[in-house]
C-alpha cells in the first residue's frame, strides 16, 4: 500500500442542522421541516476546508446545510448536486407520528402499526408500512458510495491527483449506513453495527481513501475490471466544534438570522436535558438504541 502522506480521496460526511421536527418526538425520515441556525456555524468552520464537490439530499434540511458549506466556500464554488440517494431512512406510515421507546408485550408489531403507535425498531430488517428498514438504507447507501463517491476516487488515480476532498450532506441514520458502505470496499463484511449513530446536527465525520500505487502528479494505469487496492480510515468521527457559540431563539425553534438576545443553546425534549445539536426526534439516530 502506498505510504503517500495525502489521500488520494478526502470524503466529509455532513449531518444536516437541526430541523423543527428535531425538536418534536416524531419520526423524521422524508418530511421535510425548515432549518434552525445551525447550518451557517458549520459553513464558517469549514470555509476553508476546500471541497471539490458537495453532494447533498435534496430534502430540505440537508439541502440547504449543504448550500450553505458551498454558499461559504471560496471562489470558485465546488460543483453542487443534490441526489435522492442520500435521503434520510423512509418511515412509511410512520412519517411524522409520534414514536414511542417501548412496545407492548402482549402487542405483535403488526398490533402496533393497526392503532396507530409506532415504536423503535430494533432488527435491521423490521420496517414500518411502505418504509424502509436498516438492511433497505444500508442497500442505498452503497449505491451512494458507488454513484458518488467511488468516480472521484478512480478519477483522481487515473489523473495522478491526490487530496481531492468531496462533502455528503445527509442524515444522521443515512450517514450511518454510508460510513460502513464506504468501508466496505477495501473488502471487509463486516458491519459495525450503531457505531457511527448518534451524530449531533451539523456534526461532521471524515474518512480518507488511499489507492495502491497512487501518487501525485503520476497518473495510475489499471483495468476497471482489477482495479487496485484500497486503505479507508476513518479519522474523525461526530466532530462538532463549532456548535459552541451558537444561540437559539427563545421560542424553542432556530432561524438562520442571528438574534444577540437568544439564550445559550440548551436543547430540552421531554423534561430532559440534551447537549445541544443532539437530536431527539429520531429515537433509532441516538447511539444507545441497539440495532441487531
Amino acid at each position: 500500500m502506498s505510504t503517500q502522506s495525502t489521500p488520494t480521496v478526502i470524503v466529509t460526511f455532513i449531518r444536516h442542522g437541526e430541523s423543527t421536527d428535531n425538536l418534536r418526538s416524531v419520526w423524521a425520515g422524508w418530511k421535510d421541516a425548515p432549518l434552525s441556525n445551525h447550518a451557517k456555524a458549520l459553513a464558517k468552520s469549514l470555509a476553508t476546508t476546500r471541497f471539490s464537490a458537495i453532494y447533498a439530499s435534496p430534502l430540505k434540511r440537508a439541502l440547504w446545510t449543504g448550500r450553505a458549506v458551498r454558499d461559504a466556500q471560496l471562489d470558485p464554488k465546488p460543483y453542487f448536486e443534490e441526489s435522492p440517494l442520500l435521503r434520510e431512512q423512509h418511515f412509511g406510515a410512520a412519517e411524522g407520528n409520534p414514536w414511542s421507546w417501548d412496545q407492548t408485550a402482549e402487542m405483535t408489531l403488526e398490533e402496533h402499526f393497526a392503532k396507530g403507535l409506532w415504536p423503535v425498531l430494533h432488527e435491521r430488517s423490521q420496517r414500518f408500512p411502505d418504509g424502509e428498514s436498516s438492511d433497505d438504507l444500508y442497500a442505498r447507501a452503497s449505491k451512494a458510495i458507488d454513484e458518488l463517491v467511488m468516480p472521484h476516487v478512480w478519477h483522481a488515480a487515473k489523473e495522478g491527483k491526490t487530496g481531492v476532498h468531496i462533502a455528503l450532506a445527509s442524515h444522521g441514520l443515512c450517514i450511518s449506513e454510508l460510513i460502513p458502505a464506504l468501508l466496505a470496499k477495501t473488502g471487509s463484511e463486516v458491519h459495525p453495527g450503531h457505531k457511527y449513530r448518534g451524530l449531533h446536527n451539523t456534526a461532521w465525520t471524515r474518512a480518507t481513501i488511499e489507492v495502491e500505487g497512487a501518487k501525485e502528479g503520476e497518473p495510475l494505469v489499471f483495468e476497471e475490471s482489477t482495479p487496485p487496492k484500497l486503505r479507508i480510515q476513518v479519522t474523525d468521527i461526530n466532530r462538532h466544534e463549532h456548535l459552541s457559540q451558537v444561540k437559539r431563539q427563545g421560542g424553542g425553534i432556530g432561524s438562520a438570522a442571528h438574534d444577540p438576545k437568544q439564550k445559550d443553546i440548551r436543547a430540552f425534549f421531554g423534561g430532559g436535558k440534551l447537549e445541544e445539536g443532539r437530536s431527539a426526534s429520531n429515537a433509532r439516530d441516538e447511539a444507545e438504541v441497539e440495532i441487531h
